[in-house]
C-alpha cells in the first residue's frame, strides 16, 4: 500500500469492530461526549481552585492596606472572618477538588473505559471517524482518512 493509499484509509483503530451495531455506536459516542463535557467540567472547578486561592491571597493585601489607611477594624474583620475561611463546610476547594476527582470524576473515567472496552473493543472515536469518513472529499487535499506518516 502507497503512502497516498494509506492516508485514504481509516486508521483500524478507529474502525467499528464486527458485529457492533449504530446504536451501539451511538451509545458510546454519547459517552465520549460526556467524558469531554466532564473534563470541561474538571477544568472549571479547577479554575475555581486557582482563583479563590488568588483571591485569599490578595485579601492580605487588603488587610495590609486598610491597616494603614487607619481602618484597623475593619482590617481585622476581613483578616477574622474572610482569610482562610472554608469555602464548603469543612473545605478548602483543594479538598473539593480531591473529592470530585477521587469520587465523581475517577468513576465516570472508569465506567467510559468499561463501556469502551466492552462495546468498541476499547477503540475510541468510533463514531466520530465514522461521521469523517461520511463527511470527507475522497481523493480531495485536506481530506485523507489519517496523516501520511503514521507515527
Amino acid at each position: 500500500m502507497t503512502d497516498e493509499q494509506h492516508a485514504d484509509t481509516p486508521d483500524p483503530l478507529h474502525l467499528r469492530p464486527a458485529g457492533v451495531s449504530d446504536d451501539a455506536v451511538t451509545a458510546v459516542g454519547k459517552m465520549n461526549e460526556a467524558v469531554e463535557m466532564i473534563e470541561r467540567a474538571r477544568g472549571h472547578l479547577y479554575t475555581f481552585h486557582q482563583l479563590t486561592g488568588h483571591a485569599d491571597e490578595l485579601l492580605d493585601d487588603v488587610v495590609d492596606g486598610l491597616t494603614r489607611s487607619g481602618h484597623t477594624d475593619l482590617a481585622q474583620r476581613v483578616s477574622d472572618e474572610l482569610i482562610g475561611l472554608n469555602v464548603l463546610a469543612g473545605r478548602w476547594t483543594f479538598q473539593v477538588v480531591e473529592e470530585y476527582d477521587d469520587g465523581y470524576y475517577r468513576t465516570f473515567r472508569d465506567l467510559d473505559r468499561a463501556v469502551r472496552g466492552e462495546v468498541v473493543a476499547g477503540r475510541r472515536h468510533v463514531m466520530e471517524a465514522e461521521v469523517k469518513e461520511r463527511r470527507r472529499t475522497r481523493g480531495r487535499p485536506g481530506h485523507t482518512a489519517r496523516p501520511d506518516e503514521h507515527p
